[in-house]
């Protein structure tokens, strides 16, 4: 290891006060658990998952994952009406998400916690549920990565956090803990992975065993030890995987703190960023509407979806769209939209069927020979039919203003914007609350140069 390594893994791994003071606070919930059990008189038990039962957890993590496993002979709605009954009579600010099943989100004694029911099970073939696989990935890791490759994922985790990259929720798209973990005991170092990971291209495929598994369109494939039919790297976004292979090729030319602890933006002034978008031939559309009390999970694909639905919209009427962005306060979402400044034409040309093609020139020429916005035509030009229409939106700020609410955004997105939705333009996107996204959005650096 290189002596910035060193002092990141000083850093990142957990000290032994640090280790007693959450193995107490476990020990405790634990024991409350048992005795929660033991009221309903349920054959459940309780186990410790993810990195901190892994050891590969770093220092200061205050996320603690205990499943309780069921026989598998009760049903769904049972394991979950238990789970989540026995958390909140223990965790404080709970709150109910859902993987194929409800499971809780809480504190105790400041750490968060996860109460999450499944079937216990003794391998992948018998899961009814996704989560239910969980212990036997903890188990796998336990068995298969060495005491000495630990250090070696704290290092790729602090990694990804410092690019961005680490965690497989919706709002990140990034690399698992479980999926940080293979690597290494794939590749074996921090190393020798960055080295790899450096020259990978869109599909890389990677599994710890050799045998058939299924095809799957995703950036990087690596076959889950557990369950061949499954992908662990399936979470991770294009984006995301093209800034990992760009920081491994980077970081090993040449190697840098800020990779692990990027500095804090120092976001522009309000005039300092009108002044850098005056610079550029284009606009700026934005599409405000409030946020949905939901989860994460939940609201980030929507966003996504709208953002992608605002895009297409805009292309499909001929608007000149050079980026879609968003961004999420703590009670609105803004999308924005970058296009060309000038307004489009007042006519446009709509092809019809070529001119041999009898029927459908017919069919052509009666929809459109008294068209309300025709201007000219059915006309004949080079072997084809065409008519020239009098367009209904020259700006995209009054197509928006008209249209929005008749885009698919997603189920909770869609009753939102529905009641209600603003389009702005830049001035009065030019806010505090957004310099932060005009920062990061002007300089267009990656973490690790700021």
């Amino acid at each position: 290891m290189n002596e910035i390594e060193k002092q990141v893994l000083k850093n990142i791994t957990p000290t032994e006060e640090y280790r007693q003071k959450l193995q107490k606070v476990i020990e405790k919930l634990k024991k409350e658990l048992k005795l929660e059990i033991k009221k309903r008189k349920l054959p459940i038990e309780i186990e410790l998952v993810g990195s901190i039962a892994k050891d590969t957890y770093l220092q200061n993590n205050m996320d603690v994952d205990l499943f309780l496993k069921f026989p598998i002979t009760y049903s769904k709605e049972t394991i979950a009406e238990n789970a989540l009954s026995i958390g909140k009579s223990l965790l404080t600010d709970t709150e109910e998400s859902y993987a194929e099943h409800p499971y809780l989100r809480g504190y105790f004694k400041k750490y968060y916690i996860e109460i999450v029911p499944c079937y216990k099970i003794e391998n992948a073939k018998q899961k009814l549920s996704a989560v239910d696989r969980t212990p036997l990935h903890t188990k796998f890791v336990k068995e298969n990565l060495k005491e000495e490759q630990k250090k070696e994922v704290r290092l790729f985790k602090q990694f990804l956090k410092g690019i961005g990259c680490y965690g497989a929720e919706a709002q990140i798209e990034g690399f698992s803990g479980y999926l940080c973990e293979i690597l290494i005991i794939k590749y074996q170092t921090f190393e020798k992975l960055l080295k790899k990971a450096k020259i990978w291209k869109y599909g890389k495929k990677i599994t710890l065993k050799k045998e058939n598994y299924p095809n799957f369109d995703t950036p990087l494939v690596f076959i889950d030890p557990v369950d061949s039919n499954r992908n662990v790297a399936s979470a991770i976004s294009e984006e995301k995987f093209n800034l990992f292979v760009k920081a491994c090729e980077e970081y090993l030319k040449k190697p840098k703190t800020t990779f692990y602890f990027p500095n804090k933006i120092d976001s522009l002034t309000i005039e300092k960023i009108k002044k850098e978008i005056q610079k550029e031939n284009a606009q700026y559309t934005s599409v405000k509407f409030k946020k949905p009390d939901i989860i994460d999970e939940n609201l980030y694909p929507q966003i996504r979806k709208a953002t992608k639905s605002i895009w297409n919209a805009c292309k499909r009427n001929d608007f000149i769209v050079y980026d879609v962005a968003y961004t999420v306060t703590e009670k609105e979402i803004y999308i924005v939209i970058k296009s060309d400044k000038k307004p489009l034409s007042k006519t446009y040309k709509h092809m019809g069927p070529p001119t041999k093609v009898k029927e459908n020139s017919k069919d052509f020429i009666d929809k459109w020979k008294n068209h309300p916005d025709l201007i000219k035509g059915p006309y004949k030009k080079n072997g084809r039919y065409f008519v020239e229409l009098r367009r209904k939106y020259l700006e995209i700020y009054s197509y928006l203003k008209d249209n929005v609410n008749n885009l698919s955004m997603g189920k909770h997105l869609d009753k939102i914007i529905v009641k209600k939705y603003e389009i702005l333009d830049l001035n009065k996107l030019l806010i505090n609350d957004l310099r932060i996204f005009w920062t990061k959005y002007i300089d267009n650096k990656m973490p690790w140069e700021r």
